[in-house]
């Protein structure tokens, strides 16, 4: 009789466990079913790997030696099997949001390599996106990682791999509607108002650093439902400015766009994933996505929060 991966999965998660029925109910089979396999198991090596008593079970001396090779034979196992489902599955990458630069950056991927098949999700914020990062129920997302709260999680990794400039978005009644370009000093008679980021507290960080930079004044407004309603709210504003991408046309909307400049804001897009997610077609995408560095701290044309 050979050692099996059911067998070696029951094992494990036994020994996590210690406890039967908590183990079978993981399992999804009975406490029957479930010694039945650790039996099996235990034949097949020649050992126990459990002591047992009407009231615990703790691993033998045989037991301990064997859960990390055991946890780790188990873990390759379903990564094996995860790559051979996955193959047929698009890739599953989340933008941010379908009006900034990671659309952009995932289509144009896309368009030079075939092979890329992409599934689109739009969380609005990074931070949101990241448990589902560390689940791998997402396979990659877009964001800026310097501002994400908390401790940065020791299994999924990033890269920087664009700035893209920020310009004022203004009515064109507004008064600063003719400037060719404005500077932090014409910024702070008004200041700049934003939709509320809501989950997306990454972000709200950055505008703060980044008015902070300025000297500007930073009012927050309710959270922007779709592009009209953000147009709407820079339309109503009569003295303070809105923040987007230089890249975003504004024709036809009733509003003007004016580059920043002395520092131009950068907003930093960076990629994240998982560290062990095993598909190929993430390492196309990244393959794809070059790393690149941000300017130095003391070039005074540019502000990018990312060391």
């Amino acid at each position: 009789m050979d050692a099996d991966i059911s067998g070696m999965r029951a094992f494990v998660v036994t020994a996590e466990e210690l406890h039967f029925g908590r183990a079978g109910a993981r399992l999804f089979i009975t406490q029957q079913a479930l010694s039945k396999r650790i039996r099996r198991l235990e034949d097949a090596l020649g050992t126990a790997l459990f002591e047992r008593t009407t009231r615990s079970i703790e691993l033998t001396a045989d037991g301990r030696r064997l859960l990390p090779l055991a946890a780790e034979a188990v873990a390759a196992f379903d990564r094996a099997v995860e790559t051979v489902r996955a193959a047929g599955r698009p890739l599953r990458v989340d933008v941010y949001d379908e009006r900034f630069t990671p659309l952009r950056l995932v289509r144009e991927a896309s368009e030079h390599d075939p092979r890329l098949r992409v599934e689109l999700s739009m969380r609005q914020g990074l931070a949101v996106a990241l448990p589902a990062l560390r689940r791998q129920e997402l396979d990659a997302a877009f964001g800026h990682v310097r501002d994400v709260p908390g401790p940065w999680p020791a299994e999924l990794a990033h890269r920087l791999v664009h700035l893209e400039p920020l310009a004022a978005f203004v009515p064109e009644d507004h008064a600063l509607a003719g400037r060719a370009e404005l500077r932090p000093a014409d910024l702070r008679a008004g200041g700049i108002a934003m939709p509320d980021p809501a989950g997306a507290e990454e972000w709200r960080a950055y505008l703060r650093h980044l008015a902070a930079r300025l000297d500007v004044p930073l009012r927050f407004n309710a959270p922007a439902i779709g592009v009209r309603h953000l147009v709407e709210q820079f339309l109503s504003e009569k003295t303070a400015v809105g923040l987007g991408e230089l890249s975003i046309d504004a024709t036809g909307s009733g509003l003007r766009r004016i580059p920043i400049v002395a520092p131009t804001p950068l907003l930093p897009w960076s990629i994240v994933w998982h560290r062990h997610n095993p598909r190929p077609l993430l390492r196309t995408l990244l393959a794809h996505l070059h790393p690149i560095d941000p300017p130095a701290p003391s070039d005074p044309r540019y502000w990018a929060p990312v060391r």
